[in-house]
């Protein structure tokens, strides 16, 4: 059966995108379809520095305290739990500027879905699984050699102008187009999901749009 091409909006350092891949990949069987999923960049925090900050003074600074953040840091856990994630909050030292992430996300989706999404789970399990800071352009080299990305090969590739420019791009249309919040999940143009939502709701809202399509027949 022919995929269903998914559009996500996201950000590799957001762990509900993470949780969203998880949970797309489990509505694909549910579904009865493969999915793939087409990556669209969106930075949740486009003014850090280029280096990222630690983590901890981030976390404070956004939700006012360390013990507030611990506390959102275990609703996560739990949910990547249920959907196979093991995060590693411990090993998260910093938060990083995602910029050279897109980059190299962008980089991928000529070789294609498959290419861009395997990216993207090494981008989150490095980040989230390993504490990797993936705004390091010595780690974003070596995970695009895992993953077989000959575009980026030096430290000039991850600033390259037409990929910033076309990652800059992208993500100023999600705005435009209203998008606050990630992941933000679509298809064809039609709205599957603001948010990471449970499996089986992804996968019955998928059902819905085919049939609006005339992709699939009406359920009996």
């Amino acid at each position: 059966m022919d995929a269903l091409t998914i559009d996500v909006v996201s950000d590799v350092v957001c762990p509900w995108c993470f949780i969203g891949k998880r949970r797309l990949d489990r509505a694909a069987v549910l579904l009865g379809r493969p999915l793939h999923i087409h990556w669209h960049p969106f930075q949740l925090n486009p003014g850090l520095p280029p280096e990222g900050i630690p983590r901890r003074d981030y976390r404070i600074a956004k939700f006012g305290s360390w013990e507030y953040s611990q506390q959102l840091d275990a609703r996560v856990a739990e949910n990547g739990r249920q959907c196979g994630i093991e995060f590693r909050h411990d090993r998260m030292a910093r938060t990083p500027n995602s910029l050279r992430a897109h980059v190299l996300l962008a980089a991928a989706l000529p070789l294609g879905p498959d290419a861009q999404s395997r990216v993207a789970e090494r981008l989150f399990t490095g980040y989230f699984t390993n504490g990797e800071d993936v705004g390091d352009p010595a780690v974003l080299l070596s995970i695009a050699n895992e993953c077989g990305i000959s575009r980026i090969s030096t430290v000039a590739d991850l600033d390259a102008p037409d990929l910033t420019a076309f990652v800059r791009a992208q993500e100023e249309s999600a705005r435009a187009t209203g998008v606050q919040g990630v992941p933000f999940i679509t298809f064809q143009g039609r709205l599957v999901s603001a948010g990471a939502a449970p499996e089986e709701v992804l996968a019955e809202r998928l059902r819905e749009l085919l049939v609006a399509e005339g992709l699939a027949p009406e359920p009996s």
